[in-house]
């Protein structure tokens, strides 16, 4: 079964709104802001790590690193809407690195 960044930021959202008892979701709304921070937090390590290790391995920690993003987006009021505008507005821009002629 395949899903979509959208759906799985939809499923999210619809836990956050109708929390289901036992849901690991609902679990980390429950715990609160801190509780997110530090699971990104630990699943963006654990990506490095993986990606250091295997395709698999970087493959399956991309997909906890998404799911935990989707959790955070979604407690600040985020939409992925949001992101795709920022993104949005970079397209085109260079980098700050390559502007500053120190970095060269």
């Amino acid at each position: 079964m395949e899903q979509t960044i959208q759906e799985l930021y939809d499923q999210v959202l619809a836990r956050k709104e109708n929390p289901v008892e036992g849901s690991y979701t609902a679990y980390l709304y429950d715990k609160g802001l801190d509780k997110i921070l530090k699971k990104v937090g630990e699943e963006s390590t654990e990506l490095i790590v993986g990606a250091k290790n295997s395709r698999a391995e970087l493959t399956y920690e991309t997909a906890d690193l998404f799911f935990h993003l989707m959790v955070l987006l979604v407690d600040q009021g985020i939409s992925l809407a949001d992101i795709q505008a920022e993104l949005g507005s970079r397209v085109g821009q260079k980098s700050k690195l390559h502007e500053r002629s120190d970095w060269r």
